[in-house]
């Protein structure tokens, strides 16, 4: 990675507390940059801490939640330091996100054509007639069919997919230095899914903006990713560039993520370890050793460091896979 980061997160814990029982922590020492243009693959499973990185970033962690160590920098600015109204001008104006159910960001009373102008009303200053013409625009870029007719359209109205389009809109239309998409196609069939993250990669690229992706169809990033990160249990496992990275992944969990796409059962065995075999890792072991195929007796008693690898992978693990297999 080359350039000035957009967005610094370094050493960056994040702990719920709660009465009388120890702080359970989402993220843990997590150490993440992304430069202008660069789109960032974030994946792992449900629970591993990808929205609570994507809400720590915006300054939003959800109460209790707190940021205990660490900081995230966006732009060199501390967002979690801001005001309420400060942070307000700078998210959807520099910093935008991208929801996996855009029925539930858009307001059902008001017309998506006026959702859009708002958005250019407020942050940019612009004038109702002309802030009315960039969501026209807007609604043309992302290839909502009949626009003009659209424009008037209630997001009832609307398909899955073409809603999903108004909100990539809404995040685009101040060209925003990140755009933060959390598993933003879900929802979605799989031939629309495609053609939504074609748009969004194309649109991300033409206005210049980095991208935090956020999935956890590590499949997908594949095709949309300059780098992957591997999320588990609140840490950073594996980082690297995508070719890199799927020619030959280093963490066991990235082999188990990608081995769960095989058609070959065997090797789907190979790298997951049944539930009858799992023990609870002790406190200060690596916190994936109670699945991990490749245990020893040091990945219960160490916690790994992510630390550079000679194929350029950022590993956290005692004993990386030298070729997956």
């Amino acid at each position: 990675m080359s350039g000035r980061a957009i967005l610094d997160v370094a050493d960056l814990w994040v702990g719920f507390p709660s009465y009388r029982q120890a702080t359970q922590h989402a993220l843990r020492g997590i150490d993440m940059r992304i430069a202008p243009g660069e789109m960032i693959g974030l994946v792992g499973e449900s629970g591993s801490g990808k929205t609570t990185l994507a809400r720590a970033v915006m300054g939003l962690v959800p109460p209790p939640g707190v940021i205990e160590r660490g900081h995230v920098l966006f732009g060199g600015r501390n967002l979690a330091a801001l005001g309420d109204e400060e942070r307000r001008k700078v998210l959807g104006r520099e910093l935008a996100m991208v929801i996996p159910n855009p029925r539930a960001e858009l307001n059902p009373v008001q017309t998506v054509g006026r959702q859009i102008s708002n958005i250019a009303f407020y942050h940019l200053g612009a004038t109702r007639k002309e802030a009315d013409r960039i969501a026209l625009d807007m609604l043309r870029a992302v290839r909502i069919p009949d626009p003009e007719r659209r424009f008037a359209a209630y997001p009832h109205e609307l398909s899955g997919g073409m809603a999903q389009r108004v909100v990539i809109a809404i995040a685009l239309v101040c060209s925003p230095k990140l755009v933060i998409s959390d598993d933003a196609t879900s929802g979605l069939d799989v031939t629309v899914q495609a053609q939504v993250l074609d748009l969004l990669q194309t649109m991300v690229r033409e206005k210049g903006a980095a991208t935090l992706f956020i999935t956890r169809d590590i499949a997908i990033t594949a095709h949309f990713c300059t780098r992957i990160a591997v999320i588990y249990a609140g840490e950073i496992v594996e980082i690297a560039e995508t070719r890199s990275f799927f020619a030959r992944p280093r963490h066991p969990y990235s082999i188990m993520l990608l081995a769960a796409f095989s058609h070959n059962p065997a090797l789907r065995a190979k790298w997951t370890r049944s539930e009858e075999s799992r023990r609870a890792t002790a406190a200060g072991g690596c916190a994936f050793a109670a699945r991990c195929v490749r245990r020893q007796p040091r990945c219960e008693q160490e916690a790994p460091p992510l630390r550079p690898s000679a194929t350029g992978h950022e590993v956290r693990c005692h004993f990386p896979v030298e070729a997956a297999a």
